[in-house]
């Protein structure tokens, strides 16, 4: 297999809007080959002058749907052309070349410090600078839905943008309960006035929380990539089914249980 073959025809789909088979049912591709490809995608868009700017946690849309999210975890890098800061918490958001779009809610949290190699859940909570509610767009160039996770990595882990709303720093006595208080806040998305989808923070390994540690220790075991650093942004996986959205809607978060203002998105 031809890393770099691959990650140059993803990246073509991915700005042509063009759709491709899955890798895999083309030949063989297994979970440590297709973080090959990731890295080899990494490095291309570096080369194009791309700022890697943190990572992104995926969870496998199966697993979602049968509420167990904890089993499919996976990763991907986050670079500075597909983040947005968002000034207010309602935006204006083009499907142009979004192929398939979906929909996720999510929280992230930015590195105030590198986490130790060693370092404990109460440690890595400690090492946080912020957190904030993200609202992710997936996007996928498989047309049919028959895709393995490993595909999934190949193709970005299905990232199209992420929009961040407001920070919300957070005091030490409020670090640590940090874990418990986002395993029990809960996120709502309507479209259009509707309810569409809710779910935990639990849903996200048992909480974001345990997520940012699931990522630490993995790039512990994969060390062709950075370890976290200071500054990096860390989008903790979706606490919903992601939903297939459309030019035209309007969607909406809110969060029950923790102070995280929503954000509403209007699509074109």
């Amino acid at each position: 297999m031809n890393a770099r073959d691959y990650a140059l025809e993803i990246l073509q789909a991915r700005a042509s809007g063009r759709s491709l088979s899955a890798i895999s049912s083309r030949t063989e591709l297994n979970i440590e080959q297709a973080y090959e490809i990731a890295k080899n995608i990494d490095e291309i868009r570096k080369e194009l002058g791309e700022h890697a700017i943190g990572r992104r946690i995926g969870l496998s849309w199966r697993a979602l749907h049968d509420c167990d999210a904890q089993t499919s975890p996976h990763w991907n890098t986050l670079f500075d052309a597909t983040v947005r800061y968002l000034p207010s918490n309602f935006c204006l958001q083009s499907l142009n070349g979004a192929m398939r779009p979906k929909i996720s809610a999510v929280v992230i949290f930015k590195l105030a410090n590198t986490p130790d190699p060693e370092a404990s859940l109460e440690q890595l909570v400690d090492s946080i600078e912020w957190l904030a509610h993200g609202i992710e767009i997936l996007v996928t160039p498989y047309p049919d839905g028959a895709f393995s996770d490993a595909d999934a990595i190949a193709a970005l882990g299905l990232h199209g943008t992420l929009l961040i709303g407001q920070t919300l720093p957070f005091s030490q006595a409020a670090r640590a309960q940090l874990g418990q208080v986002l395993a029990n806040a809960s996120v709502s998305l309507s479209c259009d006035g509707s309810l569409i989808a809710a779910g935990y923070g639990s849903k996200v390994l048992d909480s974001p929380a345990h997520a940012l540690r699931y990522l630490h220790q993995q790039l512990k075991l994969q060390t062709q990539f950075p370890p976290l650093q200071a500054g990096e942004i860390i989008s903790t996986g979706s606490w919903t089914s992601p939903m297939t959205v459309q030019a035209g809607q309007t969607w909406s978060s809110a969060f029950s249980g923790i102070d995280l203002a929503g954000i509403s998105v209007s699509f074109f």
